[in-house]
């Protein structure tokens, strides 16, 4: 079952973004279809926990299992994914690439699955890929606009600079530190590989949920289809940096120091992020600054050891940020603008829309009895126990939460101005209407939204603590659930009241807010200006000593194989010299041997061929011829004797 779990998403979607636009018209019912299908393998999943383990490299193994804290994000993810791909049916006209759009949201939500139930790094460091890569495209969807592709490209390369932390924890464990790559192993690292695995997984994490100094990358990533943002910044992308440290919270408590290191970046994070939110005046970068801002308290939960605290706030806020989202890009087609002064009436004008919107806006300003309220209280249980500064810092960005969050809220209910067109389709041209498929994951999400706070009562608190591992986490007090319900009432009325007066100004401040904390303008100064001027002398260098040491060798190197041809051609000449000489010589002996020997052979022959004839005659065969020869013969040699005496 867990196979299919994650096969299905990847598979379809994979499938979808190859066809592209062959499948333009099926493809929104296909996601729907398919996303509906995962989630129902994944609340059964939820339910049976399965596991399993197949070998993937030599040595290495590829772990997925649904335990008590993964069943919750596995439905989760699902059911986020579902009502997200039912709105985007609606939004996207067939004009639009709906194979690709719905093929890589499949790939993604089936990536995060991956991730949520690996029990192994290898695994998970896969997944962290694919999750990275097709949210880099989801956000640069309309890639025809360059600014979406820098959008996208400064988002990607952000993140991917913080998941070298992954891969660094993963070298550790591999070289021997952890003695296994399971993710349950790594607590048991001997030092120093312990805190160098525990120190990348830290730095990973807070990059991909967009904690400080890394949270720029979030109001970028807001080019992106709303849809996307709705998915991505929601549940899944971000969630997943929160959720891998409330998985491997026994491993930040191994170090001592990583713990607190956590609980503090999540409680700055959501106090500085909150004010970030609080200063702007576009309704999407609002809602991804609060984004920031409400993972800083899933954070500030598994540094402080709130695991089942941590699990309560992000299924919470999944609920009422995709929702949100949703409500902002049905705005923005209806109205063709996102800026929250050019919104004042959407509500009143988009009824369904502005209910939605109110309840999912109270729901992030953390008032009771609403989902976060109760989730934040259980976070703040767990950060008091472990330090009073945490608390009050924990405590102020709930206040903070409550500021922006009524905020947005003022704009949109407000009367309609005296020129209903004022200030619409500043983006582009609005449709004036909504979509048939708005209204019911729109109503699903506001409904989880709210009543997902009973996590947090006694009964279903216990049993999520149980469920979770953690059956000693701290409950919040009776005087703490009152204090925070107070500072947040009061919170609030203060923001509606100061919402009411004149827009001032913008101080240095607020524009400092306003710009993220100017921290993207940090990374250059910091991190990409140096590495680009470093580039530079290193190309350079390149230039002038490498490539000039380069072509003085080859010039040297040059002038040798000159001299080499030279010589190699005299030896040339000189071979070809001898080869004549020796040719001449050849012709000469020719002849000698044709002319000479071998007529002086020939006369030889002819001779003995001659005394052999005339040594034949006499052989006649008749006697009285022998004896004539013979006394011939006699004769003469007397006479030869008589003469030499």
């Amino acid at each position: 079952m867990i196979w299919l779990l994650i096969s299905l998403p990847l598979g379809a979607g994979a499938v979808l973004g190859v066809t592209g636009t062959r499948c333009n018209r099926l493809a929104p019912a296909l996601g729907v279809a398919v996303a509906v299908a995962t989630l129902g393998v994944a609340v059964a999943a939820a339910v049976t926990r399965p596991q399993s383990s197949a070998p993937l490299f030599a040595g290495m193994r590829a772990g997925l299992a649904v335990d008590g804290l993964s069943a919750f994000m596995v439905v989760t993810v699902a059911a986020v994914t579902t009502a997200v791909l039912a709105f985007a049916a609606g939004e996207f006209g067939p004009d639009e690439n709906r194979g690709r759009l719905f093929g890589l949201m499949l790939v993604f939500s089936g990536a995060m699955l991956v991730t949520v139930t690996a029990t192994t790094l290898p695994l998970l460091l896969m997944a962290w890929e694919v999750m990275g890569a097709t949210s880099w495209a989801l956000i640069g969807y309309w890639w025809r606009r360059p600014e979406r592709v820098r959008a996208a490209d400064t988002a990607f390369l952000t993140t991917r600079t913080a998941d070298l932390g992954l891969y660094l924890a993963a070298g550790a464990a591999v070289a021997g530190g952890a003695g296994s790559l399971d993710l349950r192993a790594l607590p048991d690292a001997p030092s120093p590989w312990l805190h160098v695995i525990t120190g990348g997984v830290v730095v990973a994490a807070l990059g991909k949920s967009a904690q400080l100094p890394f949270s720029f990358w979030l109001s970028r990533a807001m080019q992106g289809p709303s849809p996307v943002s709705a998915l991505l910044h929601s549940a899944t992308m971000v969630a997943a940096g929160a959720y891998l440290l409330l998985r491997l919270h026994p491993l930040l408590a191994a170090t001592g120091w990583a713990g607190p290191l956590v609980a503090w970046t999540g409680a700055v994070t959501a106090l500085f992020l909150g004010v970030v939110a609080v200063a702007q005046r576009d309704l999407k970068q609002m809602l991804a600054a609060s984004t920031s801002s409400q993972l800083g308290f899933m954070v500030l939960a598994a540094g402080s050891g709130g695991i089942a605290a941590g699990t309560t706030q992000l299924v919470a806020h999944a609920a009422t940020k995709s929702g949100l989202f949703l409500a902002a890009g049905a705005w923005l087609t209806a109205l063709g603008t996102k800026h929250l002064p050019a919104l004042r009436g959407a509500a009143r004008t988009y009824r369904l829309l502005g209910t939605a919107f109110t309840v999912g806006a109270l729901t992030l300003a953390g008032l009771p009895p609403l989902s976060l309220w109760a989730a934040k209280d259980e976070v703040l249980a767990s950060a008091y126990a472990e330090s009073t500064g945490l608390y009050a810092v924990g405590l102020a960005a709930a206040a903070v939460a409550a500021v922006y969050s009524i905020k947005a809220l003022w704009y949109v209910t407000q009367p309609l101005p005296d020129d209903p067109e004022a200030g619409y389709d500043t983006e582009r041209d609005g449709t004036r209407r909504t979509a048939r498929t708005t209204p019911a994951p729109l109503l699903v999400l506001t409904f989880a939204a709210a009543v997902l706070g009973v996590l947090a009562l006694p009964g279903p608190a216990s049993w999520l603590k149980r469920l979770v591992g953690a059956p000693d986490e701290p409950s919040p007090k009776p005087w703490e659930v009152g204090l925070s319900a107070g500072v947040a009432f009061a919170a609030a009325g203060l923001a509606w009241w100061w919402a009411s007066r004149p827009a001032p100004v913008p101080s240095p401040a607020v524009r400092w807010a306003r710009g993220w904390l100017h921290l993207e303008r940090a990374a250059h100064t910091v991190v990409v200006r140096p590495v680009l001027r470093l580039a530079w002398a290193l190309a350079v260098f390149d230039d002038r000593v490498v490539d000039g040491a380069v072509r003085q060798v080859a010039r040297g190197g040059l002038a040798t194989a000159r001299i080499a041809g030279r010589v190699d051609d005299g030896i040339d000449a000189a071979v070809r010299q001898t080869a004549r000489g020796g040719l001449a010589g050849a012709r000469l002996a020719g002849r000698v041997d044709d002319g000479g020997i071998d007529a002086a052979v020939d006369a030889v022959a002819a001779g003995a061929r001659g005394l052999g004839r005339a040594a034949r005659r006499p052989q006649t065969g008749l006697l009285h011829q022998y004896y004539a020869q013979a006394a011939l013969g006699f004769a003469v040699l007397v006479l030869i004797v008589l003469l030499v005496r």
